[in-house]
């Protein structure tokens, strides 16, 4: 079982390397991809030196166009998505992602946080398929409808697939791990306004499709 990690990245230049360096150690991991999509720091650099196979995209697609960038640079058989911005990523979360698929029991996995910190945890009790750690089959991502443009509702876009190709998945536990929040990245309300925007984004894909 081949699987590439692919890691779509906007300005995360603070923990980019610990997410790459986990992906990195893995053995259950054959390529690590870091698409920087149009960042404007370091994120692009720091990625490098650790070590990741790097796509700098000079526009920002949003997270759609990013993921199906990181894609395009690969032939692996699976791919697994990973935030830029986690904390507290260990190789276990790796483990656990890939073991239900590696064993046979499925055909894909969404990994949703459990324990980490209580604002993140909140956010995927309220909507646990919007999670952006997943593997899912490389093959099935060409059936996703609007991926380049979807920005955030990329989300939606692969578990549209995933019910519409009737794949087999199940939703993993990943203790202990969370994200940096928007708040904390741009300050309260740069934070907040950036929110808004991505519920927008869900909204107009889930509108339009």
């Amino acid at each position: 079982m081949n699987v590439a990690a692919i890691i779509p990245a906007y300005n995360e230049e603070n923990t980019i390397a610990g997410v790459v360096q986990v992906l990195l150690a893995s053995p259950s991991i054959q390529q690590v991809i870091v698409v920087s999509d149009g960042s404007t720091d370091n994120t692009a650099a720091v990625a490098e030196q650790m070590g990741a196979q790097v796509v700098s995209l000079s526009d920002n697609l949003g997270k759609g166009g990013a993921m199906l960038a990181g894609v395009k640079h690969t032939d692996a058989e699976y791919v697994m998505f990973i935030d830029a911005d986690l904390i507290g990523l260990k190789g276990y979360h790796i483990d656990s992602m890939l073991s239900p698929i590696k064993s046979g029991e499925v055909e894909a996995t969404l990994g949703v946080f459990k324990k980490g910190r209580g604002a993140t945890d909140l956010a995927q009790i309220i909507a646990p398929r919007l999670s952006g750690q997943r593997v899912i089959k490389t093959s099935l991502l060409e059936l996703v409808k609007g991926m380049e443009i979807s920005r955030f509702g990329v989300e939606l876009a692969l578990n549209r697939v995933v019910e519409e190709q009737n794949v087999k998945w199940i939703t993993v536990e990943l203790p202990e791990l969370s994200h940096v929040m928007k708040e904390e990245k741009l300050g309260f309300w740069k934070g907040f306004w950036a929110r808004l925007k991505m519920y927008k984004e869900l909204l107009s894909y889930r509108i339009k499709n």
